[in-house]
């Protein structure tokens, strides 16, 4: 696992900030992956076992002072060696399907074009799960508005040309995807990635997206990355 070689062809891009809890779930999926790929983890300023998991778990790791998601990605894009970035979070769970589905596409030159994403999955069972599951289904395979816990597949060259993850703290996977759907340049892979509902715990699902709706709008009206990330991480 992770070792490179002058054809590697993919690249796995992993931004972190305290993540012992969930990092290692999400290396023992890669783990059973059986083709050569390099793992890169970009953390941003971790206090517990974290880069400690990382070294253990053969990547190479790319240390920062703040925690920036939008700038740990540029970073970790910059230092990649493969053809394709595989862009995932850390408390993410991969099923047994997406390692036939990514080798199939990254082995084809045709697919370079397009960026892909997965079907978002929450770790909870319920009524409620499942209308959050439905709801952004059809944000992503309709709007073709996937957010980063959804994963991203992406040609090293479709990157570049489009300008890649932006370094900001907030709105990094929002603005790369308009970017990309500018030039009708992504579609969904078909396989399930689940993500930890840690998020919604102790919060109203409602609530929240009625406050991440807000805030995307004041992005787009010109509102600062400063002010929204503030806003975004407050308890209030």
């Amino acid at each position: 696992m992770a070792k490179v070689n002058l054809t590697m062809k993919l690249s796995i891009i992993i931004p972190t900030l305290n993540e012992a809890d969930f990092l290692p779930l999400l290396l023992a999926d890669f783990n059973l992956c059986s083709f050569e790929f390099e793992l890169i983890i970009v953390d941003g300023g971790s206090k517990d076992l974290t880069q400690l998991i990382a070294k253990l778990g053969c990547a190479k790791i790319i240390s920062l002072q703040e925690a920036n998601r939008g700038k740990q990605l540029h970073a970790g894009a910059n230092e990649a060696k493969g053809e394709w970035l595989f862009f995932v979070h850390a408390d993410s769970r991969l099923n047994l399907k997406w390692e036939s589905k990514v080798n199939q596409i990254i082995n084809d030159n045709d697919q370079k074009k397009y960026a892909w994403f997965f079907n978002f999955k929450v770790s909870k069972k319920g009524f409620i799960w499942l209308m959050l599951q439905l709801a952004i289904f059809i944000r992503s395979n309709l709007l073709l508005r996937p957010y980063g816990d959804q994963g991203l597949l992406i040609s090293k060259d479709l990157y570049s040309k489009i300008g890649g993850y932006k370094e900001i703290a907030l709105m990094e996977d929002l603005d790369i995807v308009l970017r990309l759907n500018k030039s009708n340049s992504i579609k969904a892979l078909g396989v399930d990635i689940e993500t930890s509902a840690r998020k919604y715990e102790n919060n109203n699902i409602l609530s929240i997206a009625i406050k991440n709706a807000i805030l995307r709008r004041q992005w787009k009206n010109g509102k600062s990355i400063r002010y929204l990330a503030n806003k975004y991480y407050s308890k209030d």
